[in-house]
């Protein structure tokens, strides 16, 4: 079988290895694809496999021998999913494997706009210690935690593991979830409305896969519902924050401070209003990206095709 990987160095940069997916068949990797690129790089490949590289229908329309299409993530929206499946064509996703990563991440954003660790680091660094007055300094504000409340939208796996974390650190959790399990609720853990949320929230924290009902979630009439000096960490997907309306929300003081991993495009654009904003900080998509979790994500993309190969086709988002 030929296996074709179209931009394999996000997923493994030099620090893992391919020798699972080379064991399947006769394999090309490319670090990174252009567009006009990808179908001579397709070629006659029977598997192909995509992180960020868009495969449209086009593309499979000029790639007649493509069987099977693996995706090195859990979103999948750069495939042409419908097009695939009319040429039955499995589109094999990795779900799931950055639920630790991406969890611890959304509370080190937190911890990070509580203490500043980086800024007093460097302070430090440069003499102001040493030269201070007092035997001890802070820059900012410092924040605790313990009996806050943490929101939470979208309670899926890494909602509840950031959840989790945040419990142990003291705090209450509200949540809201179209498809709530009260299994999950405790007397530190309860499902809400959205309104209620927003309202009784210090802290709100994003981690639902973004849909058209819920792009722009955090926008200026969701913004006005919420406590004054509410802090926003999202993790997911960029577009679920109206970005306007979040910078003069943290211009105006309304929203304390924001964490973000994601924005609304991806590398963001000059004169990007949140990556200028000094209440603001920003992250370059790397949430998921510790060895372990990349390692995860390796593991079960080679063995989605490798169950493929024996017949049995799993993970597939296009063939329910």
């Amino acid at each position: 079988m030929k296996i074709v990987v179209l931009d394999g160095y996000t997923e493994n940069p030099g620090d893992l290895s391919w020798d699972g997916l080379k064991k399947l068949g006769e394999v090309t990797i490319y670090d990174r694809t252009p567009a006009d690129k990808i179908v001579e790089r397709i070629g006659d490949a029977e598997a192909v496999y995509t992180n960020k590289t868009p495969i449209t229908k086009e593309t499979l329309d000029a790639c007649p021998s493509v069987k099977f299409i693996g995706v090195l993530a859990t979103g999948y929206n750069v495939v042409d999913v419908a097009a695939a499946k009319e040429k039955g064509i499995p589109v094999c996703n990795v779900p799931t494997y950055g639920t630790a990563a991406v969890g611890q991440y959304a509370i080190a954003l937190l911890l990070e706009i509580c203490h500043h660790v980086g800024d007093h680091s460097n302070a430090v660094k440069k003499g102001d210690w040493e030269n201070c007055i007092d035997w001890c300094f802070w820059n900012y504000p410092l924040i605790e935690l313990d009996g806050k409340t943490m929101g939470i939208i979208g309670l899926g796996k890494i909602g509840y593991r950031c959840a989790q974390a945040a419990m142990a650190l003291g705090m209450k959790v509200v949540a809201f979830d179209e498809y709530p399990n009260k299994a999950l609720e405790s007397d530190s853990l309860k499902y809400v409305s959205l309104d209620e949320l927003l309202a009784q929230s210090d802290v709100i924290s994003l981690h639902c896969p973004l849909f058209d009902s819920n792009k722009g979630i955090i926008c200026k009439k969701n913004i006005d519902k919420m406590k004054n000096g509410v802090i926003i960490i999202n993790t997911s997907r960029g577009p679920l924050i109206n970005e306007d309306d979040l910078d003069e929300a943290l211009n105006s003081g309304k929203v304390f401070a924001a964490a973000v991993d994601v924005l609304s495009v991806e590398p963001p654009k000059a004169g990007n209003k949140l990556i200028a904003n000094p209440r603001c900080l920003v992250t370059p998509h790397m949430a998921w990206a510790p060895k372990e979790s990349r390692a995860r994500l390796m593991d079960v993309a080679v063995e989605n095709l490798a169950s493929f190969i024996k017949g049995t086709t799993i993970n597939a988002v296009n063939m329910k």
